[in-house]
């Protein structure tokens, strides 16, 4: 099998200079040591996107940019496994966007990256991008995942925990697909979700995503959803619950879903399974329209909102679809 590498810029790429860490290792000069008298020694081809970017710069466009070389080097060679080595900021919200997108590709695709620079003393660059290249080969892969620290998780299923720790990222809801050992230790694929047939690319999209505070007042939520965003994503507490109590605050809600705008309740726990109406703190966002994120991470919930509006869809038929699972993203 061949393992295609698309490089878009991250930590693991980044050399010292005076205005802090930028891009400018020669990865590929590492890579042929790092892949030096294994199999894989003549079997890796590296595509580095232009510019390479420092993940906090990432948008919708640079996960289409990832998606139209994907599909071009899947199309020239259908049994091409992908490792995508990005930066760690965002990795979770472009491994989520990139399984919306590729549902009906049945490849391999592993991104990874590292908390250390490849050229510093102690790095785990080597041991995360081996570690995607076992994964991507392994022939018990299909579609995205993300490995990080020992761990291979559903790429739609995780969110950043650590700016520092070699673990770096944590699934929440949703078991590792396997951790390294001697063998690795794999588990059983969860459902696969419904899949999206001829995904438009996608494009940037106006959502705005609003964490409730405790004194948030009616003013400041109307400021802040003022011009009216295609989309809102609120984190409220819990499993979904809100100041009711403040006066206005639900109505806020109910004139934006009533002008067009769907609005998506998640949670600001990381282990969460959203309820409207579980507590009547929550019970007047579910009356008012909005439509809860159930146990998907903030990043899965923010990147298939930017990918169903990038279908065309807006208002109740997005939240209709925030529902159903398009890539394993929910628990069933």
């Amino acid at each position: 099998m061949r393992v295609h590498i698309i490089y878009t810029g991250g930590t693991i790429g980044m050399v010292d200079s005076p205005h802090g860490l930028v891009p400018g290792a020669d990865l590929e000069g590492w890579l042929d040591s790092l892949l030096a008298g294994t199999p894989l020694a003549r079997s890796v081809t590296v595509t580095s996107l232009a510019p390479l970017i420092d993940s906090s710069n990432a948008t919708p466009l640079s996960w289409q940019a990832i998606v139209d070389d994907l599909r071009a080097h899947a199309a020239a060679d259908p049994q091409t496994a992908f490792v995508i080595l990005h930066g760690t900021d965002t990795m979770a919200y472009t491994s989520a966007a990139l399984s919306y997108a590729l549902t009906d590709l049945s490849v391999p695709v592993v991104i990874t990256g590292s908390q250390l620079p490849l050229g510093e003393l102690g790095s785990d660059a080597a041991a995360n991008v081996t570690g995607a290249f076992q994964a991507a080969t392994s022939g018990r892969l299909s579609g995205v995942a993300l490995f990080f620290g020992h761990r291979l998780l559903a790429g739609n299923r995780v969110t950043k925990s650590s700016s520092w720790a070699f673990t770096g990222f944590e699934s929440p809801n949703a078991a590792p697909l396997a951790t390294t050992g001697a063998p690795w230790q794999w588990a059983q694929a969860a459902s696969p979700g419904i899949g999206w047939k001829d995904a438009a690319p996608y494009t940037r999209h106006d959502v705005v995503v609003i964490d409730l505070v405790p004194g948030i007042t009616v003013a400041r939520l109307e400021a802040l959803l003022t011009p009216l965003p295609e989309a809102v994503i609120l984190r409220a507490f819990g499993v979904g619950n809100v100041p009711s109590q403040e006066p206005g605050l639900t109505d806020v809600v109910e004139r934006v879903i009533a002008a067009g705008t769907a609005v998506i309740v998640t949670s600001q726990c990381h282990e969460s399974q959203v309820l409207l109406g579980h507590y009547e703190a929550g019970d007047a966002l579910a009356r008012s329209g909005a439509v809860g994120s159930r146990d998907m991470t903030l990043e899965a919930a923010y990147a298939k909102t930017q990918f169903l509006l990038s279908q065309g869809l807006a208002g109740d038929d997005l939240a209709h679809w925030m529902g159903r699972s398009i890539a394993g993203e929910l628990s069933q």
